[in-house]
């Protein structure tokens, strides 16, 4: 069950491809609300304050994984365009064993070094215990979650995305029944909403990885394949390492923006932490959007149908600045009845958060183009200027929020400004240079030979 991205309808097959992605992040969204709600509902405030607090390390974490296995991703579609399968196995042998010891160093460093991530977080001592009993279980999960990524974007590097999202709903659905049973059933707390999470993610991580073995053929590894080759594990420290680095980056800057937004009190960082919920799920399908145009590139790319690319490129941007219009002006319009959704009696909070989402959701066409140039560059071997990118929005953001939020008749407006300012500063920058291509050196035009 493979889409071959390389031939017919272009928009048709990205929209088709593009849809079960969308899918599993809307999904993966809701879950995260409806966990949220579970824990504050029925363990209480500590508890809720401990799961929160855990919840941007473990982002950053997966992050990371993440990154490395979009990168293999990467490496997977293209070798799949060309049509060279045993080096594109010899690839995913070399990349499981790759990320998977990196994921192994990640979960080492986790529990020997959790004292000091507990202070650096800069835990409040009436939490510290919850909140470290909530990290001991839940950092077991990291290898379910490697398993789960590796193979899930191995899969949608060859064209499947419809198993990664049925694993994912079946992760979701589970997760959210068992958080039921654990914890208002046997009143198991924290620990009981981190097994949860566990056993899911777990479930979804050895169901992907036994499908991809056993019922898709460009997974079954053969002796053959059991080598190691230099130039592949060049080439998969290239995408993976990068966008690893671009991922968590990203997490990081968004980490920086947080503590400004702490330091104006209260309402703020209640209408900043229920907006950010609705500016999420607002753009969410477009970078979904953005990682399936970046494996019809590298198929393609791999196939060396430059064509097609450049087709398929002026569509996809049609087809996002379209959705991100539309996407912005419904946010426009009723900014304060979504911030109502998670704001019950709070006039103030909610007339922030409508201020924060009309100023950056009036400009999702910014984000919606960043995301399809993260996927271009990685998807032609060009990692590096997805990470340069990201620097550059998430650069400008911070140093611009720190700035203008610093100045008395601006205050915290600065904070949202700064935003869609970082946005379109990358988003020139990536296209530009995207212009530049075929006027670098001979030596980069041998290697990639992207004609556009």
């Amino acid at each position: 069950m493979h889409m071959d991205l390389t031939q017919g309808n272009i928009t048709g097959k990205l929209i088709k491809f593009a849809l079960p992605l969308m899918l599993g992040n809307i999904l993966q969204q809701c879950y995260n609300i409806a966990d949220t709600l579970i824990v504050g509902r029925y363990v209480g405030n500590d508890a809720l304050a401990a799961v929160g607090s855990s919840y941007t390390l473990m982002i950053f974490l997966t992050s990371i994984i993440l990154g490395l296995s979009m990168g293999s991703g990467a490496f997977i579609s293209m070798e799949f365009g060309k049509k060279d399968y045993d080096r594109m196995k010899n690839g995913i042998v070399l990349a499981f064993v790759l990320i998977g010891s990196i994921t192994l160093l990640i979960t080492f460093v986790f529990f020997a070094e959790i004292n000091n991530i507990i202070k650096f977080l800069q835990i409040p001592t009436e939490i510290t215990k919850l909140t470290k009993q909530y990290l001991l279980i839940i950092g077991i999960g990291i290898i379910g979650t490697f398993f789960y990524n590796f193979f899930g974007n191995g899969l949608r590097a060859i064209g499947n995305s419809l198993m990664p999202l049925i694993f994912l709903g079946v992760s979701a659905v589970l997760n959210i029944v068992l958080d039921l049973i654990f914890i208002v059933k046997f009143n198991l707390g924290v620990a009981g909403a981190a097994e949860a999470t566990v056993i899911s993610q777990y479930v979804s991580g050895m169901g992907i990885t036994i499908y991809a073995l056993l019922k898709s053929t460009h997974f079954r590894i053969k002796l053959k394949h059991l080598k190691f080759d230099i130039n592949i594990v060049k080439e998969l420290a290239n995408l993976s390492i990068l966008t690893a680095l671009q991922q968590s980056v990203m997490n990081f800057g968004i980490l920086l923006v947080q503590g400004l937004v702490n330091s104006f009190g209260t309402v703020v960082m209640a209408a900043f932490a229920a907006a950010v919920k609705i500016d999420t799920l607002a753009y969410s399908p477009v970078q979904d959007f953005g990682n399936a145009v970046s494996t019809f590139v590298a198929q393609n790319y791999g196939a060396g149908k430059h064509r097609r690319i450049k087709d398929g490129w002026k569509q996809s941007m049609i087809a996002a600045s379209v959705f991100c219009v539309c996407v912005s002006a419904v946010v426009f319009i009723f900014a304060e009845k979504f911030m109502g959704l998670f704001v019950s009696d709070g006039t103030e909070i909610i007339k922030v958060g409508a201020e924060y989402l009309r100023i950056e959701g009036s400009f999702y066409i910014g984000i919606g183009i960043l995301f399809l140039l993260y996927g271009f560059y990685r998807a032609v071997g060009k990692p590096e200027m997805s990470l340069i990118l990201t620097i550059i929005s998430l650069g400008t953001r911070v140093v611009l929020a720190y700035a203008l939020s610093a100045i008395s008749k601006i205050g915290v407006i600065g904070i949202w400004i700064s935003v869609p300012i970082g946005w379109f500063l990358a988003d020139m920058t990536g296209l530009l240079y995207m212009k530049k291509l075929p006027l670098l050196k001979s030596r980069f035009r041998k290697k990639y030979d992207l004609h556009i």
